[in-house]
Order: C-alpha cells, then structure tokens, then sequence
C-alpha cells in the first residue's frame, strides 16, 4: 500500500477517534470523498480490505490504524 493512503487511514482513523470514541467503526469508504476522484486509489484501498485481510464491512477504527501502522 502507497505511504500516501498509510497516512490518510490513520489521519481519519485518528479523527474519527478523538470525535466518536474509541469503539468507532468505519468502512474503507471513510478515506475517500463522496465523489470518487482517484478509482485507483480507492481499489487499492478495497484490495488491502477486501481480499488481502478479509475485513467486514465495518471495523474498528483502533483495529484499522494498527493494522496500517504495522505496515510502516
């Protein structure tokens, strides 16, 4: 996964955090606009998700960000 998309899922999951709790979940969805102006951006981001770990459609913010900084 690009650093670029490592570093937006924490930021959101971080915002995400600090608004709703820690117990908040979010969909891949989450890190993308309404209006999908990268596709290619937004598959890698369902690749990572989808195929590669296998995630439900909503998890934990906390879990995400853990899993992300992993990667670093």
């Amino acid at each position: 996964m690009r650093t670029s998309l490592r570093q937006k899922i924490s930021e959101v999951c971080d915002r995400k955090i600090a608004e709703k709790g820690s117990g908040v979940g979010l969909s891949f969805y989450a890190f993308f606009a309404n209006r999908n102006d990268d596709p290619e951006l937004l598959m890698e981001a369902a690749e990572w998700w989808i195929r590669t770990h296998r995630l439900d459609h909503f998890e934990k913010a906390v879990k995400i960000k853990a899993m992300v900084e992993e990667m670093a």
